[in-house]
């Protein structure tokens, strides 16, 4: 089995592994059952990439979209990995390339959809080809509790056990009970190896607001971030498409996408958003798992998520590749209301109601909470964490103020009404405005009507809100959405405990646009758009979405290091040798001017010591090429012969002649012996 530390580099271009999938890899490699739950752009598909170009065999790899597949098969084959894709889009040459390869034994990595386990034809080949191993990517789809339960995901456990080979299962978000029904159906014998990788996304900031006009507010924040590739997640597919229109007058490039729309214009709007820098998509969450796009730099909700778990994949896609990115969710009383009543109106079990109930409460909590996000959200999870100094309220601590007198009032005048009515006529209720509802149900004569007069209608909406947001009032979809009170108001009702609300949305502090976070320094930006156009360049000359060709985060590296050699270039995270061989030199044009060009076998060892010294052994053979006294007839190595030198490092005469031969290390093998020393 080769090591995993030499794949990594040349092959990936990373000079380490990403916290956690070290571990990881060693374990799949080693033949473990593995389950892994890795926070989306934690890395989770080297962890069965890499132990696949470890040993022999084909991995095969279950993964729930076309779409998806055909990207990582692209991504692992510009890196010159033998990968295929067995789908309904193949193309006949692609069939014939996978068949090929697997014919000749070079296949290392095969992807196939879910559905095509159905087929007999299907297990039968994979009986024949020398499978070593089954990656199974979105492991949490053999969830029926899952979010995304996809039925064909159940064969896996009929495959495992007909090949009687490890498996190694991947997902992102899983809570207790769904990794417990992954185990259960792919793991049946014995537990798997498990590593519960940390949830924590630090180059994601993170930012909640409350709705005010929720268009303008996802335009301003688009417009604050112009060029940016982004997602705007919408809840319906009508404000898909008229935000998309909105966005497009506004001078972005921007399509809309949602499950209502034709197969063939789905495609063609993920085919877009894959290969198109700075393209905006406005989208049902039915564009979610196919998203293969690591340099997305921010993700926006114009509408509220429907779980914790939700928001977290959701927000997930942005900055896959480590550079910083940035979030906007917003929220408001509706969205709340929408959410209780899909839950409530569902045909779940009562117990998972309540479960449903208590995962949006703590979505609720994170977008009313008065201190960190990050903490916030990763207590969900099971983590500890001190204030992160990248979320809103880390930027701006928000003014609160002891808001237990007017949620009392509020609570009073929901208890005087018996829970019939909604926050609009509750509103005037407690400000005292004379309609004709009230007079007609007489509630000018409640001991509330009045009471609130200190705040305005907007306030009082505020104030119900954040109500909400607690969970100490909510809709009631029998009474129309009527609000009643829960239990966890009551200590507040009776005096025996205080809640502090934000002011700065009680006050309706004039809005401010987060602070957009620059990827580079200004003055590196000019260069990192000179590196962005020509990556934009080399792709579309390839027909290749731009980050096959290098990720934000290895331009936002080569832009800050100014590499002025191949050798410095090579060592650049996410330049590996396939890459520095096709793209290293023009990329390095744009930063430092012409380039000398580089034999190939010199080329293989750029960035690594192995590299400076073939230089010193070739301008020690230059020195000595016709003897040391200058008068003997010329004699050179190979460059093949210099790179085996520099590699394996020969340490005495013995093993050096059997590389060189005797007339060369005549000539030579002195001063090449010292150099070698030296560099031992």
């Amino acid at each position: 089995m080769q090591d995993a530390a030499p794949l990594l580099r040349e092959i990936f271009g990373f000079s380490s592994f990403r916290p956690g999938q070290e571990e990881i890899v060693q374990a799949v490699a080693g033949g473990a059952d593995v389950l892994a739950i890795m926070p989306t752009g934690g890395g989770k598909s080297l962890c069965y990439q890499l132990p696949a170009l470890m040993g022999e065999g084909i991995t095969v790899v279950i993964s729930p979209l076309i779409a998806l597949m055909r990207d990582q098969v692209r991504a692992l084959r510009e890196a010159g990995v033998e990968a295929g894709a067995l789908t309904s889009g193949n193309t006949p040459e692609e069939t014939d390339y996978v068949w090929d390869t697997i014919e000749q034994g070079r296949l290392k990595l095969l992807y196939l959809a879910p559905e095509r386990l159905a087929s007999e034809g299907a297990m039968r080949m994979l009986r024949r080809i020398g499978v070593s191993r089954i990656a199974v990517d979105e492991a949490h789809c053999v969830s029926q509790w899952g979010h995304d339960f996809r039925p064909d995901y159940l064969r896996i456990g009929e495959l495992r056990h007909a090949l009687d080979v490890p498996v190694a299962a991947f997902t992102a978000t899983a809570d207790a009970e769904t990794q417990e029904e992954i185990a259960r159906r792919l793991f049946p014998q014995a537990a798997p190896q498990t590593f519960l990788r940390g949830f924590d996304r630090p180059n994601i900031h993170l930012a909640f607001g409350a709705k005010d006009s929720p268009r303008r507010q996802i335009l301003d924040f688009a417009a604050a971030r112009k060029g940016q590739s982004g997602i705007v997640y919408c809840g319906t597919r009508a404000k898909t498409e008229g935000l998309a229109q909105a966005l497009r007058e506004a001078g972005h490039s921007a399509i809309h996408y949602h499950g209502g729309m034709e197969a063939e214009d789905r495609r063609i709007a993920e085919t877009r958003f894959q290969a198109e820098d700075g393209l905006i998509v406005a989208a049902t969450v039915a564009f979610g798992m196919g998203v293969d796009k690591p340099d997305i730099r921010w993700v926006a909700h114009a509408d509220l998520p429907k779980s914790i778990e939700a928001y977290y994949q959701e927000i997930g896609r942005a900055g896959r590749d480590g550079a910083p990115a940035e979030t906007l969710t917003l929220y408001g009383p509706d969205d709340i209301r929408l959410r209780r009543a899909q839950i409530d109106e569902g045909l779940a079990p009562p117990e998972r109601r309540a479960a449903d109930h208590g995962r949006l409460n703590a979505l609720l909590g994170l977008a009313e909470s008065l201190s960190c996000r990050r903490v916030a959200l990763l207590r969900y999870f099971g983590e500890a964490a001190e204030p992160c100094g990248n979320c809103d309220l880390c930027d701006r601590p928000p003014e609160v103020f002891d808001g237990t007198t007017a949620v009392r009032k509020a609570l009073s005048a929901i208890l005087r009404t018996e829970e019939w009515f909604g926050a609009g006529h509750l509103t005037d209720i407690l400000m005292g405005a004379d309609t004709d509802r009230i007079r007609q149900k007489r509630h000018d004569q409640l001991p509330t009507y009045g009471v609130g007069k200190e705040y305005s209608k907007r306030q009082w909406g505020a104030i119900f809100r954040q109500m909400m947001g607690h969970d100490l009032i909510r809709p009631d979809p029998e009474r129309h959405g009527a609000l009643r009170m829960t239990d966890t108001a009551l200590p507040i009702l009776r005096g025996e405990e205080s809640i502090e609300l934000r002011k700065d949305v009680i006050t309706a502090a004039k809005d401010r646009r987060p602070v957009v976070r620059t990827l580079v320094s200004e003055e590196d930006e000019p260069l990192l758009s000179a590196l962005k156009a020509k990556r934009r360049a080399l792709a579309e000359a390839a027909k290749l979405p731009a980050y096959m060709i290098f990720n934000d985060r290895t331009l936002i590296e080569m832009a800050e290091s100014r590499p002025t050699t191949l050798d410095e270039i090579a060592r650049v995270n996410g330049v590996g040798g396939k890459k520095l061989d096709r793209y290293g030199a023009e990329f390095l044009a744009v930063i430092a001017g012409e380039v000398a060009e580089m034999h190939p076998k010199r080329m293989k060892l750029a960035g690594r010591a192995s590299g400076d010294l073939y230089d010193r052994l070739m301008q020690a053979q230059a020195d000595l090429a016709r003897g040391p006294d200058g008068i003997d007839k010329p004699l050179s190595c190979s460059a093949s012969l210099l790179a085996k030198v520099a590699e394996s490092r020969p340490q005495d005469e013995a093993a050096l002649t059997r590389i060189l031969g005797d007339r060369r290390t005549e000539r030579f093998g002195a001063a090449f012996l010292d150099l070698l020393r030296e560099a031992s």
